[in-house]
């Protein structure tokens, strides 16, 4: 969908970047979720086009035919996102993050306040505590089997990686139900880059529980921080220190969606965006 750009970063690797609309127009930047390939999901690029927006997304080292990056925080993972967007002549933009998406974007943000405008979390996951204080950070996690695993190193996060199957409780009938309707698109490239690219959620999962490489307190720009009260995957608490930690947030708490039919609000935040601008 769109066009799709190899570009070569500094450092030589290869990064993927998938762009949809118009140059001149305001940018959604879409950060994706863990694992997904980095392409435009038609839901994203369906609500940007009906609002004249420009739709990007990059893929992430590791994933979508990005070279992988391991030992990679979020904050470098980010800086690729705002290499590619000088490359592509981005000039301002609303950083969207979707689950594993929405550190980066946050990220983003932080390191470039000159072009992100706004940001977007939807069931996103919170700044890790650290040992010791991690109770709430872990509670209501359906299966948190490869974060507490990433604690313990590459290793032992590459080796959880070999025998973890996907927990079927993780998701709320809605959830299936979405998937099942307009973001059918999200499962079945989450089930293929799963596959296609299991570094990358290994590398994303161990940046999770590290020191991200920028502080909530970096980011300026107005937040909107979108959770569903229902969410088994990254629970609401993870809002809760979100909205804490950034300097300008709101919280809007969908109390009966979970972790993907929280998606189903992308619409509206993007109106939130274009109304505060």
């Amino acid at each position: 969908m769109g066009s799709r750009h190899e570009l070569d970063l500094p450092d030589g690797r290869r990064l993927v970047v998938h762009d949809d609309g118009p140059p001149a127009a305001d940018a959604v930047v879409w950060h994706h979720g863990s694992p997904q390939s980095g392409e435009l999901l038609p839901p994203v690029v369906a609500a940007a086009r009906a609002r004249g927006l420009r739709a990007v997304s990059a893929a992430r080292a590791g994933y979508g035919g990005s070279t992988r990056r391991p030992g990679r925080t979020v904050a470098e993972a980010a800086s690729d996102v705002a290499y590619a967007l000088d490359a592509l002549g981005v000039a301002r933009c609303l950083a969207v993050g979707a689950s594993g998406g929405a550190p980066h974007a946050l990220a983003l943000a932080a390191l470039r306040p000159d072009v992100v405008s706004g940001v977007v979390t939807l069931a996103g996951v919170a700044p890790y505590p650290g040992p010791g204080r991690d109770a709430l950070w872990f509670a209501g996690m359906a299966d948190d089997g490869g974060l507490r695993s990433a604690l313990d190193g590459p290793s032992a996060r590459q080796r959880h990686a070999e025998t973890a199957e996907f927990d079927g409780s993780s998701f709320t009938a809605d959830d299936y139900a979405t998937l099942a309707g307009t973001w059918a698109s999200l499962g079945a490239d989450a089930s293929r880059s799963g596959e296609a690219w299991p570094g990358g959620l290994v590398d994303d999962d161990l940046a999770f529980v590290r020191p991200w490489g920028v502080t909530l307190g970096d980011v300026t720009a107005p937040a909107l921080v979108v959770q569903g009260g229902a969410d088994r995957v990254v629970p609401r608490h993870h809002a809760d220190l979100l909205v804490e930690g950034l300097p300008a947030a709101e919280l809007w708490l969908r109390p009966r969606d979970g972790h993907v039919s929280v998606l189903t609000a992308l619409p509206v935040a993007f109106d939130w965006w274009r109304s505060a601008a």
